[in-house]
């Protein structure tokens, strides 16, 4: 899918990554550290994370259309090679989201209404920093990727003085 409406579509997609991919670092992170949270997260957990999963191709798929159809700009091809680095990231939200998921949903609720973990508590710690690992790498890709995509696209379409009109 490359035009949506007659725009490209990459101009609508980048909204979804921009949204789902802090979101599922959120949630994962949230999950991985407590994990009352992802019990009460459930499947949607992994769900939202193959969501992001699934976008990030969709829109670097329209992005590369995109490269193709507008002038030759290093600016425009920064951007598009930070835009191939962020599939690892969004693979590791989605992998590691699929594993507190399954974690959580195999480990019994502790009794008495505590939180603490009875069992594999180096598993927990491990996947908690992991987890805190790939989701600041990917809301750090995801920022850099979305500074020089909007440096590409306004560094020379507006004039830094106003030009008189709507006033």
């Amino acid at each position: 899918m490359t035009l949506v409406n007659g725009l490209p579509a990459h101009v609508l997609f980048v909204h979804f990554v921009v949204v789902l991919v802090p979101l599922s670092a959120l949630a994962l992170v949230v999950s991985a550290l407590w994990p009352k949270a992802a019990r009460r997260l459930g499947l949607i957990l992994p769900v939202l994370a193959f969501v992001t999963l699934v976008t990030v191709p969709l829109t670097s798929h329209a992005g590369e259309w995109l490269e193709r159809h507008v002038g030759s700009d290093p600016l425009v091809r920064k951007h598009a090679e930070l835009g191939d680095g962020l599939l690892p990231w969004a693979l590791g939200l989605f992998l590691l989201a699929t594993a507190v998921w399954w974690t959580a949903r195999r480990t019994p609720a502790p009794q008495g209404g505590t939180d603490r973990p009875r069992g594999g508590a180096v598993v927990r710690v491990a996947a908690a920093v992991l987890s805190l690992v790939v989701a600041v790498g990917a809301v750090v890709d995801v920022y850099r990727i979305g500074d020089s995509g909007a440096k590409a696209a306004w560094h020379d379409a507006f004039s830094k003085t106003a030009t008189g009109h709507g006033d």
